[in-house]
């Protein structure tokens, strides 16, 4: 005999007791201390120009702007802030990555 529900020959519960257990459970708040900040590189786009792309910063609005500009001064180069990631103009990652890690970030590099 089968059960209730198939997909494939795969049986889905929908155990009541289960479905309790996480619904309570809320994310821990993300911080600059917990942040799974990449610091990664594309040329996708943009003629062959390489651009520093930062993202999984915790910021938003103006906080995510003061460090763009701080981080626009540091590597002397132009830069944007889109869709809740800064791109600075040029291949910037180590110069960026030391940056970020003064600051309380744990920043990584993505990419090759």
């Amino acid at each position: 005999m089968r059960g209730k529900y198939t997909y494939r020959g795969v049986v889905m519960r929908s155990d009541p007791s289960r479905l309790r257990a996480t619904a309570g459970k809320s994310p821990a708040p993300v911080t600059a201390a917990n942040a799974r900040v990449r610091v990664g590189r594309e040329v996708a786009g943009r003629g062959g120009k390489a651009v520093s792309v930062i993202s999984g910063l915790p910021l938003s609005g103006e906080a995510l702007d003061e460090l763009a500009t701080r981080l626009k001064k540091l590597c002397g180069a132009g830069g944007a802030v889109t869709a809740g990631t800064i791109e600075i103009q040029g291949d910037h990652r180590d110069r960026l990555v030391a940056e970020l890690h003064k600051l309380g970030y744990q920043a990584k590099r993505s990419g090759g």
